[in-house]
């Protein structure tokens, strides 16, 4: 897809990407998330990200919701471990409306005392409903073990002791220590031309103060393999296994993104799907995933099932990794997937809100956008070779870490 990059004096780069259609949508992406924090700020950048939408130096929470819901636009915002991003979608008229409205909430919020109580209640009420879905807490707790002391193992949310404790000084000193300029992408895709963008672009974000970045982050150390069982009161057993895996920039992220979605990745034909659910209805859900920072990963397999099924469930996926380690891809087999993986990413550029996101967090990344032909040819590259070395490290008994969640006796 064709795109455009300018770049204002300050450091922020403005990603433009032309699209016909009638609809536009665009995003701020700021490289700083969880991970940013110090241990006393558990939950902070989650914090902003809910209280940047609550009041600015011109406008109430009302008005911050309506500026662009009034015109029937969809304002939306999440946090990670390495990223803050607010986007829209909205029709083409309102692309001044949005980069003001976003200019406004990240960097003129007020954050003022009676938002924050409130906006911490609605944070305590979400830790708390997150705690009562096992399937979700638990990769939060398992990131704790395989990330061991690192700032990539504390939950996004926080605790309800950090959180109840964050102040208005501390959003501040966050902001200004981890907000860097040239770390901030805005990204529009519409029908516009790129002159059009850069003259709205200047217009809301040229005056933005330089803070140039400053490395800050450590990469975690490899954590002591574990395997531990909690005890909870709940009704089924749910289970993670994992690894720390490889980053961003490894060789072999591609090779293992590939190899997670033909272990247990999307739809219903990945090899534990068929095995642990269709031919032995072990488990509702099985499902693999790898996630790639920026200088580490993880891989996880996650199943729920009744405890009675559980060594069962443990011994025939391990089998099914010892299989798929001792007995390499044919050629064949390596070409299949590639298709079906290939078919799967083409269709996903049908999400254009996604497909910018995701084209904001490649220039992030990488300083540069590859083609889907460029992101095709990755794909094709992978030999069969690779995903043989790629499984006899991931998917090795004695490197995976498991958390269970049992239900009380």
């Amino acid at each position: 897809m064709e795109y455009n990059v300018h770049t204002l004096p300050n450091g922020i780069r403005l990603l433009h990407v032309p699209s016909a259609s009638a609809i536009s949508h665009a995003c701020i992406l700021i490289n700083s998330g969880s991970r940013d924090e110090a241990a006393h700020e558990s939950g902070l950048a989650h914090f902003i990200e809910h209280l940047v939408f609550k009041r600015t130096e011109k406008r109430s929470t009302n008005q911050i919701l309506n500026r662009l819901e009034s015109v029937g636009a969809d304002l939306n915002a999440y946090t990670t471990k390495e990223y803050t991003c607010i986007h829209a979608s909205f029709l083409n008229p309102y692309l001044d409306r949005t980069l003001e409205l976003f200019n406004d909430i990240m960097f003129h919020s007020t954050f003022p005392e009676g938002e924050l109580e409130k906006e911490k209640g609605v944070i305590l009420d979400e830790i708390a409903s997150y705690l009562d879905q096992p399937e979700e807490a638990i990769y939060d707790d398992f990131e704790d073990l395989v990330f061991a002391g690192h700032p990539l193992g504390r939950n996004i949310l926080g605790t309800t002791e950090s959180v109840s404790k964050l102040s208005r000084t501390d959003i501040q000193a966050f902001m200004a220590r981890n907000y860097h300029t040239d770390k901030m992408v805005i990204a529009v895709l519409g029908n516009y031309s790129l002159n059009k963008l850069i003259k709205t672009g200047a217009k809301y974000y040229e005056g933005i103060p330089a803070n140039p970045y400053k490395a800050n982050r450590k990469a975690p150390e490899k954590a002591k393999t574990v395997d531990i069982v909690s005890e909870k009161p709940i009704s089924q057993a749910h289970v993670v296994l994992g690894c720390q895996a490889y980053d961003l920039h490894h060789p072999y992220k591609t090779g293992l993104l590939l190899l997670n979605n033909i272990i247990g990745g999307t739809g219903m034909s990945s090899i534990l799907n068929l095995q642990i659910r269709e031919k032995y209805g072990i488990a509702y859900t099985i499902e693999t995933g790898y996630s790639p920072l920026s200088d580490t990963g993880i891989f996880t397999l996650y199943f729920g099932t009744d405890k009675e099924k559980l060594d069962r469930a443990r011994t025939l996926i391990y089998k099914e990794f010892k299989k798929f380690r001792e007995n390499p891809m044919t050629e064949v087999q390596l070409q299949r997937a590639k298709n079906k993986y290939i078919g799967q990413i083409a269709l996903g550029e049908e999400n254009r809100i996604g497909l910018i996101i995701s084209m904001a967090k490649s220039l992030m990344d990488y300083n540069q956008i590859d083609s889907l032909e460029t992101v095709f040819a990755k794909i094709q590259a992978v030999t069969t070779h690779d995903m043989a070395e790629i499984a006899n490290e991931m998917l090795a008994e004695n490197n995976l870490s498991g958390l269970t969640f049992y239900p009380l006796s």
